[in-house]
């Protein structure tokens, strides 16, 4: 077993993590005010959809550790994508997850700007500054990453 599956997994965990707790305190104003001292408490929710898309993206390059799968940059995204996709064409990940990889993915890229894997420049992408999203999506978002990180720990087990 690839040892970078236990990293990827514990990456994909706290980004859930960090995603419920970014949640958390755009739903709470007093929390912002009082514990942050945010003047003009805000919400989050593109945070949110941008570490439940980090916590698929962990997720399934965990997968392909185990299946001994390696991707890189340039283009890793694109490319762990591609495997990912690859798995399921072939029967051995059920369509259903990579429906939700392709939902939080396309999220992600309305959110943060269109990802960018750049060819010259290793792992790098860039974000466009946009309002933020609102509660429905950020929620869908979260549950399409735990439905995910929960799926492929199974398959992995």
């Amino acid at each position: 077993m690839d040892l970078n599956y236990n990293l990827y997994t514990e990456r994909a965990n706290n980004e859930i993590k960090i995603a419920e707790i970014i949640l958390v305190i755009s739903k709470n104003k007093d929390t912002q005010v009082n514990l942050f001292k945010i003047e003009e408490p805000e919400t989050y929710y593109s945070a949110v959809i941008s570490h439940s898309y980090y916590c698929i993206f962990y997720s399934a390059k965990a997968y392909l550790a185990k299946k001994g799968i390696k991707t890189e940059a340039p283009e890793e995204h694109k490319k762990t994508y591609d495997e990912f996709k690859k798995l399921v064409e072939l029967g051995i990940v059920t369509k259903d997850l990579l429906k939700i990889y392709e939902e939080i993915l396309v999220k992600a890229e309305t959110l943060l700007g269109i990802f960018k894997t750049e060819r010259k420049k290793r792992g790098a992408f860039t974000y466009q500054k946009l309002s933020q999203a609102n509660l429905e999506p950020a929620n869908k978002s979260l549950e399409n990453a735990k439905t995910f990180f929960k799926s492929i720990k199974n398959l992995c087990e």
